[in-house]
């Protein structure tokens, strides 16, 4: 049959005459790319300003998709001969040593002005690297990964789609991708890794996938990012890989219905997560399952016996028999008299299994982590010693509180109860209502993810706590003096029970961790954790919130609370647009809400009201602080409104905390915390916390967790170089009072000694500066440069590096100025140096030139760098005469050759 067409009809003044645009087999494929260039190519043509300008424009678009025409799939890896032949033009185009490792490459567009260059974008370990040559016409620049201040994805009237990348001050725009969100996620996880092996002093011997850096690959990051975001969905621990993924359907007991989604396999958990909305999922460790019954051959299911009287039904599953023989491969079982390993089971097995559990329920208990603790530590959750429940007691509140039990009861034999129950929902609804004070404990195990952890480390904590009892470090002493600090009007840290297992949690994360050691704020959040877990399950929730809930949040630096400040400074722009409209400094934001982050609401909240707050965090992570704090901003706008200064909206918002109260706790008053701020003069309306968290979650519970951490990721770079920023500006404050060193020159001079500091570290893993690079030290020891990198820097900035022994020379200098003798460098002991031989005296530089020949066993006796090069008093100033003399009687040849060469006098 005939083609359908698009044909252009021109008249004029030559004639008539047709220009075909489109042709295809179909009405509906041309009107399909005709809707395509309406809106990718005619609504920006107005922007233009000349025909040249939309000629260009057009030009490059049509580049773009020849080039991306001829590639049947994106080029990586699996294409040897094509990645071959990219990656030679890589290494002829930007001249990077061979060890730098190309990841992959896209055809793109890069915008100067309103005119895009088509050429290649070049993703490699370290760099973001750039070429096009069109017409006559070169444009091509390298970025490092560790000089990007923004990335993120635009859009805007010229560019519906693009990549922005700002780094030195520069912008750049990256367009007309075929895959543009898999390229900006592959950027997203090279520039994530690099600040973490930079910035952050992290390793990756766990990863084989990023441990060497000269062995990445494509797949090998886009594995750990599809890792990262399955640990982080469904809460499991960092050992755990993502390593299928089915799509099926889930047989919901309670619903009666198929739910569509996708199960996610790892090596210890089976997990499922509903696609229609529903907001089912469930976690099944592959401990807990018992039996798989033959697969169902005719609806393609696979079915599980899990502990605790269930079964979990998967059908539809594109290859199940070899996915029921994988999970039958992987999983065991209880040892029994009963049943030995699990295996391919009848039904009528299964059922006799779970009514094995259902009569032995230790068994069962025993494998969710909810028995067998220690008996070295306490096993009592400090409010079940402190606060028993009198059954007996029919106070309104009581049997609220025990309707509120009835109704988790209800859920759990409809939902199941342990690591393998149903989340819906309507288990959302029931925390938002608040958990039962005798529940708490189990459901913050559970929703955290710490029940995991706890189970696959039996006896862990009790070593734990053996081994650093007795230590004394900074950490012990740091928790020693908050120890009192923790919650001290409760009746519980006022008696040595409560402080001794503070005491021990606190000290045995510190021995964990020494990387994280102890920080502020951790004593707070682990005494509620005290609360209402045993000692051990309270350890574990603190691994949880400090290592993946809330991740670098408890350190010096404290990147992790202020990233989340910056997103949470984000949506406030975007949702309460009328508040940023009159405060313009969001700086205010940060400062008020940091606590807030940090301690999860309990340091401005009373305790009864704050751990309602904790029952949303640990079901839906930070997501939930951040809808709270914006439901605060929210309900006091017309206040803040209202307001002057930061100081008087501060006052606003404590008082509106204290005003805050739990109707329905039936904590007594002694337990209670009393208002901070309440004098009785002023009489404020009273909230109940219960309808704020609901008011949080009906105004902003369309907020994704996939969209928190996107803003995480991209925010995460501007915390860290602004951090990056202020370290430089102390290190220049300090340096620039020691030396003449003009203020723009130290600038420069700083960025070049931070550039080959990060040189030494891109190509190994093992590199002395990157090993002793601790961002928690003084800001003048962060970067240090080995003899290799200062003899580099040496060669290129010093007078006198031009004579024949400059390495020598090189050597000699670097060994007076290691004043601690460790082989490494400060920025403040280079600029030291440099400022003798360009602003120093000419004696000075005699004394220094003698000082270079002293033998290395007789090291000068002053401990500066700078008294070492710079000694002022007179007992101490040699004439050239004898200077001379001394250092040709030691070595003469050496000198009679150099000091012909060295230009005494740079200036």
């Amino acid at each position: 049959r005939e083609p359908a067409m698009i044909s252009l009809h021109s008249l004029g003044l030559l004639g008539e005459h047709d220009f075909t645009l489109y042709e295809g087999a179909t009405k509906e494929e041309i009107e399909k790319h005709w809707e395509w260039l309406e809106k990718t190519v005619m609504r920006t043509l107005s922007v233009f300003d000349s025909n040249e300008d939309i000629t260009s424009f057009v030009q490059g678009k049509i580049r773009g998709l020849i080039a991306e025409e001829g590639k049947s799939s994106l080029v990586n890896e699996e294409d040897p001969e094509k990645f071959r032949e990219a990656r030679l033009r890589f290494e002829k185009w930007f001249g990077l040593p061979e060890k730098e490792k190309l990841v992959t490459y896209y055809s793109c567009s890069y915008w100067r002005g309103r005119v895009p260059c088509q050429g290649w974008l070049y993703l490699s370990t370290n760099f973001l690297s750039f070429y096009s040559f069109l017409l006559g016409s070169e444009v091509k620049f390298v970025v490092s990964w560790d000089e990007i201040w923004k990335l993120e994805k635009t859009s805007t009237v010229i560019l519906t789609e693009s990549i922005h990348v700002s780094a030195r001050g520069e912008d750049h725009y990256f367009s007309m991708f075929l895959h543009l969100n898999e390229t900006f996620l592959l950027m997203e996880q090279l520039a994530d890794y690099a600040i973490k092996r930079f910035f952050d002093k992290e390793t990756f011997e766990g990863d084989p996938a990023l441990s060497d850096p000269l062995q990445i690959t494509k797949r090998g990051v886009e594995t750990r990012a599809r890792s990262e975001q399955f640990r982080a969905f469904f809460r499991l621990p960092r050992e755990e890989n993502l390593l299928e993924v089915h799509e099926s359907f889930l047989w919901v007991p309670f619903s009666h219905f198929n739910t569509l989604g996708k199960i996610c396999v790892s090596e210890n958990y089976l997990c499922f997560a509903s696609q229609d909305g529903s907001q089912c999922y469930v976690i099944i460790p592959i401990r807990e399952v018992i039996g798989v019954e033959k697969p169902d051959n005719a609806n393609k299911a696979v079915t599980m016996c899990v502990r605790g009287k269930r079964a979990v039904r998967f059908s539809e599953v594109r290859d199940f028999e070899r996915f029921a023989s994988r999970i039958r491969s992987r999983c065991g079982v209880l040892a029994s008299p009963q049943h030995g390993a699990a295996g391919e089971v009848s039904t009528d097995v299964c059922r006799s299994l779970m009514e094995h559990f259902e009569e032995n329920p230790e068994e069962e208990a025993l494998m969710v982590g909810q028995k067998g603790s220690s008996k070295t530590v306490s096993t009592e959750a400090l409010m079940t010693v402190f606060h028993p429940q009198d059954a007996e007691n029919l106070d309104p509140k009581m049997l609220k509180e025990k309707m509120k039990e009835q109704s988790w009861n209800i859920h759990f034999a409809e939902y199941g109860r342990g690591m393998s129950m149903f989340r819906t929902k309507k288990t959302r609804d029931l925390i938002v209502r608040g958990v039962p004070e005798g529940l708490r404990g189990e459901l913050w195990l559970l929703f955290s993810g710490a029940v995991n952890d706890m189970a696959t480390h039996l006896g862990y904590y009790s070593e734990l706590v053996e081994q650093s009892m007795g230590t004394c470090t900074l950490a012990t002493d740091e928790i020693e003096r908050d120890l009192h600090r923790s919650l001290p009007e409760h009746p519980a840290f006022q008696s040595d029970t409560g402080i001794s297992a503070l005491r021990r949690v606190l000290t045995a994360y510190a021995y964990r961790n020494p990387k994280i050691g102890y920080c502020q704020a951790m004593n707070i959040l682990t005494s509620v954790l005290l609360l209402y877990a045993k000692e051990e399950e309270a350890f574990w929730l603190l691994v949880a919130v400090c290592e993946r809930m809330l991740p670098d949040y408890f350190n010096r630096r404290i990147i992790g609370a202020l990233v989340d400040q910056a997103v949470f400074e984000e949506l406030i722009r975007e949702k309460l647009s009328q508040l940023t409209e009159h405060m313009t400094d969001m700086t205010f934001f940060s400062s008020v809400s940091l606590s807030w982050f940090l301690t999860l609401f309990i340091s401005v909240l009373p305790i009864e009201s704050a751990v309602n707050v904790v029952d949303c965090f640990f079901y839906d992570g930070i997501k939930a602080i951040l809808q709270l704090g914006l439901a605060v901003l929210d309900y006091n706008m017309d206040r803040l409104l209202t307001c002057r200064d930061d100081a008087e909206a501060v006052t606003v918002l404590n008082k509106f905390f204290d005003n805050v109260t739990n109707k329905d706790s039936p904590l007594p008053p002694t337990v209670q915390q009393a208002p901070v701020g309440s004098n009785g003069k002023e009489s404020h309306t009273k909230v109940d916390i219960t309808d704020l968290i609901k008011e949080a979650y009906e105004k902003y519970g369309d907020i994704r967790s996939e969209e928190v951490e996107s803003m995480r990721r991209r925010n995460r770079l501007y915390v860290i170089q602004t951090l990056e920023d202020t370290t430089k500006q102390n290190v220049l404050r300090v340096v620039s009072q020691e030396v003449k060193i003009s203020p723009a020159d130290l600038d420069d001079l700083y960025e070049i000694f931070k550039k080959q500091h990060f040189l030494s570290c891109y190509w190994t893993m093992n590199s002395p500066v990157l090993l002793h690079h601790d961002p928690s030290l003084p800001y003048l020891e962060q970067y240090q440069l080995a003899l290799p990198q200062f003899r580099a820097l040496f060669s290129l900035l010093c007078p006198w590096a031009h004579c024949a022994h400059r390495d020598a020379l090189a050597l000699w200098m670097f060994r007076l100025l290691d004043e601690n003798q460790d082989g490494l460098l400060n920025f403040k002991e280079l600029c030291c140096g440099l400022d003798v031989t360009y602003s120093g005296t000419f004696t000075d530089k005699l004394k220094l030139l003698f000082k270079l020949h002293l033998p290395p066993g007789k090291p000068p006796q002053n401990n500066s760098a700078c008294s070492q090069i710079k000694c002022k008093s007179d007992d101490t100033v040699f004439s050239v005469y004898s200077v001379l003399n001394t250092i040709i009687t030691w070595q003469s040849g050496i000198f009679n050759e150099a000091c012909y060469e060295f230009p005494l006098n740079p200036q």
